[in-house]
């Protein structure tokens, strides 16, 4: 029962002896929301971090679309300053930023077999 008791005891130390962040004050923060579906908002905090969207409803042929364009910039813990914008729209999310990893070029080795498969193609076979 006593370690049950001392384990209990253990637990509740750690749980009140985690670091609690402050709270991050509000620079400045603003919304606009429109009746025909267009908005805006942004914010701003004390710590540098931001964070702002808009957006729009575009009509492509008979199906009407929201457009939405935006950015969020942070500094992580180690100083990094961290930027990614994106757009979502009928194209699907895109994003932007030199975070972001790029995928390694295709070997030219690699290149040349496809072109030769594309300009070669497998004969059908007759049944």
């Amino acid at each position: 029962m006593l370690a049950k008791v001392l384990m209990f005891c253990g637990f509740v130390a750690v749980v009140f002896s985690a670091i609690i962040p402050e709270p991050v004050a509000i620079l400045s923060q603003s919304s606009d929301i429109q009746p025909d579906g267009n908005f805006l908002w942004n914010y701003e905090l004390a710590d540098g971090s931001k964070h702002q969207q808009k957006g729009s409803v575009k009509q492509l042929d008979k199906e009407t679309i929201t457009v939405v364009e935006g950015s969020v910039s942070w500094t992580d813990l180690d100083g990094y300053h961290h930027e990614i914008s994106y757009v979502a729209d009928e194209n699907g999310y895109q994003a932007r930023s030199a975070d972001l990893p790029v995928a390694p070029e295709i070997p030219k080795a690699i290149v040349r077999a496809l072109e030769w498969i594309a300009a070669h193609p497998e004969p059908e076979k007759k049944h």
